[in-house]
């Protein structure tokens, strides 16, 4: 058996830590590695708030409690933000995971084109948390996989 050994030249450099969220546990789990991630490369941290399905529905039918969707999204952030040291910045965007329009648009696609956008180096996504209950309006337990197969940048799937 022969171990891996990583270079002494190889370093990671890390400047922007991604991390997708729906307000699940395994996502929470997820911010919680992304903010240690974070710290450790004292790097910025870009959390990604992803609607489900039916919430992008209702806001595109007008008939969602668009303040309700609002104040969800941000407690999660702000929880976020809460477990993040003083010295590591996080912002924060909002996307549809899904497009009635655009049959490319799902989370996957979502979190790849964000992490493009925000120049992150590196992702780390919840996974699929069996049998762990989350609350209706999560979207991310199916994603990592897919996030995996294709970003160029470093994945940590938690």
């Amino acid at each position: 058996m022969v171990a891996a050994r990583a270079r002494p030249d190889m370093t990671l450099e890390v400047d922007t830590v991604l991390v997708p969220v729906d307000g699940s546990v395994a996502a929470s789990n997820a911010a919680e590695y992304a903010v240690a991630v974070a710290e450790r490369y004292d790097a910025d941290l870009h959390a990604l708030f992803v609607l489900a399905d039916d919430v992008a529905r209702e806001i595109q039918d007008g008939t969602a409690d668009e303040d309700a969707v609002a104040g969800d999204s941000r407690a999660v952030i702000d929880d976020i933000r809460a477990m993040a040291p003083s010295d590591v910045t996080v912002s924060s965007s909002v996307m549809h995971g899904f497009s009635t329009q655009r049959k490319t648009h799902h989370p996957g696609s979502v979190i790849l084109d964000t992490a493009d956008d925000v120049g992150a180096d590196f992702i780390v996504v919840p996974r699929e948390s069996p049998g762990t209950p989350d609350p209706p309006g999560t979207v991310l337990e199916k994603v990592a996989e897919y996030v995996l197969l294709y970003a160029s940048q470093p994945v940590l799937s938690v």
